[in-house]
């Protein structure tokens, strides 16, 4: 909380019974967003109403503005909450309902709903507003919100403009990808999360402006490099933290601007490759030492208490030229906003995940996950370029919409029928003085509503529960499948063998199409994968060993390198100065305050 906000109130989540507090900031955000409607002063409403002027033959009207309350759950629920309304990772065999081709989908064939194909659903063969419904004063919004989402035909993937891509999700502008998701204006990546401006990289997560990166991490700008964590503009290095402008390093940390380093010594060139020379990650077992060594000595480095770069005024972690965000974890040129969970050029913007704002823009939102350019959107899912809208699901270049599933370039529509605007604007306050009564108006959409499992879902990632717990908070939960793998697996042989410039070029191909052909199994789960041929001339190249474990397990892994998204008090091991920090007490990383980590570089 910043020095200048008052708690006003301390409430009890009434999901996990824990407390929170809500600032007059809080309330005066709350009330800026409230939406307000131009009626008829009289019409039986009980929003708070201003008479305005108009001309005699219109008759008196006002604006009734209806005030959405503080939240009655706690920011991680309802974090949680939006989250498990997206499925990034898990893709499906499915039939697209309008041509009945083989489609992949993010909507298991199990499912209630309607799936097209990307070709069919952008299409001109069928109408969003066919689907519309009457609004029905006798059943609860939510329920009716449900009953029209599963009739509108879903997209099977959210992606756009692609080639060769056709295994990655929530992503655009991409090329010759595969099991990729939220990726962007990238290339070549294999087994990527959150990958922008990229080529050429696999098992990747948080990579921007990089190519040629192997099992990195929140790295950018960066060049041929292998199991780099926080980094920025480096190059032909090896296991190495917190560098910055750096080339040719191993097992380095805290490093600016520096070449030829092994554990922070100094070599000259030709001492450095001799040293690297010795250096074997060609198979399973010496990459995973090298690792584990690497990690181990990573707990020598100084740790900053938050990774916040050129922000004022902003708390929490993966800040970039932020003013004023507070309680938000990887955002980007954000201004006066608050919980913002990977988020770029919000403003004013409350309880975000996943959204893209255009750049500079004042755009008020609430409770809003994976938007494009948005502005006064509240309690809506993946709305792309659109304003004033409330309640809807994956809406494009549209304005004034209620309750709305997937239209586009559409204007003063309630559950997808066409309304005149003066229709809208009296039936809206009706609808919400009836959620209300049903306690729905100043709740995102409840995850009873949500069309993917729970443990399917980003939630999951972030928020893992037991079955029962889910069940137990109404969140969906899907079983995995009993299944008796009746074929021979794989075992990989050594990279060498699938090189033809090391072994003789028949034995080379025997082996590369042994390896793409037979299925390998997850050293951990027991699933099932396959190697792809972009992958294996990838480690080909620069002498990796073929992954033993699963592509989902290993992007666990890496999810298990992040600080989680939890705020700890602390002192910094240097001056003793209190601080908030995403490192908890009891972990044994040297964290130092922003001053003592600058004058110790």
């Amino acid at each position: 909380m910043f020095e200048n906000e008052k708690i006003v109130q301390t409430k009890t989540c009434k999901c996990c019974n824990s407390s929170f507090q809500i600032t007059d900031k809080d309330l005066e955000f709350y009330k800026k967003i409230s939406p307000s409607f131009k009626t008829p002063l009289n019409l039986p409403l009980s929003g708070e109403k201003s008479k305005i002027t108009l001309p005699p033959d219109k008759g008196d009207w006002g604006v009734y503005k209806y005030l959405i309350p503080p939240p009655t759950i706690c920011p991680d629920c309802r974090q949680q909450r939006r989250l498990s309304f997206r499925n990034e990772r898990n893709l499906y065999k499915n039939k697209c309902k309008a041509s009945w081709k083989d489609i992949i989908s993010i909507y298991s064939p199990d499912k209630p709903y309607t799936v097209y194909s990307q070709e069919e659903w952008w299409s001109d063969k069928w109408d969003w507003t066919d689907y519309w419904q009457d609004f029905d004063f006798s059943k609860s919004f939510f329920s009716q919100f449900e009953e029209l989402s599963i009739k509108v035909p879903k997209i099977a993937l959210v992606s756009v403009w692609w080639e060769n891509s056709e295994y990655t999700n929530c992503s655009g502008y991409n090329k010759n990808s595969y099991l990729s998701f939220d990726i962007w204006w990238s290339e070549n990546l294999l087994h990527c999360r959150t990958v922008y401006s990229s080529q050429n990289c696999v098992d990747c997560s948080y990579v921007s402006k990089s190519s040629f990166l192997y099992e990195c991490l929140n790295c950018s700008e960066s060049y041929n490099s292998i199991f780099c964590i926080d980094c920025k503009n480096i190059s032909n290095s090896l296991f190495c933290y917190d560098l910055e402008g750096c080339s040719n390093c191993i097992f380095c940390f805290n490093l600016r601007n520096k070449q030829y380093c092994i554990n922070n010594k100094q070599y000259s060139r030709e001492e450095y490759k001799k040293e690297l020379e010795k250096l074997d990650i060609s198979t399973p077992n010496s990459f995973e030492t090298l690792k584990k060594y690497f990690l181990d000595s990573k707990l020598k480095a100084i740790h900053i208490y938050a990774n916040n770069k050129n922000c004022e005024k902003c708390s929490w972690d993966n800040l970039t030229w932020c003013k004023g965000c507070e309680i938000s974890f990887w955002a980007t040129d954000s201004e006066d906003s608050k919980f913002l969970i990977d988020s770029y050029w919000a403003n004013l913007c409350y309880d975000d995940c996943f959204s893209w704002w255009e750049k500079w823009k004042v755009a008020y939102a609430l409770e809003i996950i994976w938007n494009f350019e948005p502005n006064n959107c509240i309690f809506t899912f993946s709305c792309w370029s659109c304003t004033n809208v409330i309640y809807w699901d994956f809406c494009h270049n549209s304005n004034n919409l209620f309750g709305c599933v997937w239209l586009r370039n559409k204007s003063y529509c309630i559950l997808n029928k066409q309304y005149s605007k003066d229709e809208y604007e009296k039936l809206v306050p009706k609808i919400i003085e009836h959620m209300i009564k049903f306690w729905e108006w100043w709740e995102f959409f409840p995850s009873s509503i949500s069309p993917f499992w729970y443990n399917e879902t980003v939630a999951c990632e972030y928020f893992p529960i037991s079955k029962k717990e889910s069940l137990e908070r109404w969140y969906k939960w899907k079983d995995e499948e009993d299944r008796n793998y009746s074929w021979n697996s794989y075992t990989p042989l050594h990279i060498s063998q699938y090189d033809e410039s090391i072994v003789w070029k028949e034995v080379a191909e025997k082996n590369i199409q042994n390896i793409l052909n037979w299925i390998l199994v997850c050293e951990i789960t027991k699933r099932p994968f396959r190697i792809v041929k972009l992958e294996l001339d990838f480690y080909i190249k620069h002498s990796l060993p073929i992954p033993k474990r699963h592509p989902d397990q290993r992007h666990l892994d890496r999810m298990k390198l992040r600080n989680p998204r939890k705020l700890f008090a602390r002192i910094c091991d240097k001056c003793g100065k209190d601080i908030k920090t995403t490192y908890s007490p009891d972990r044994k990383e040297i964290v130092y305050c922003e001053e003592c980590y600058i004058s110790s570089l």
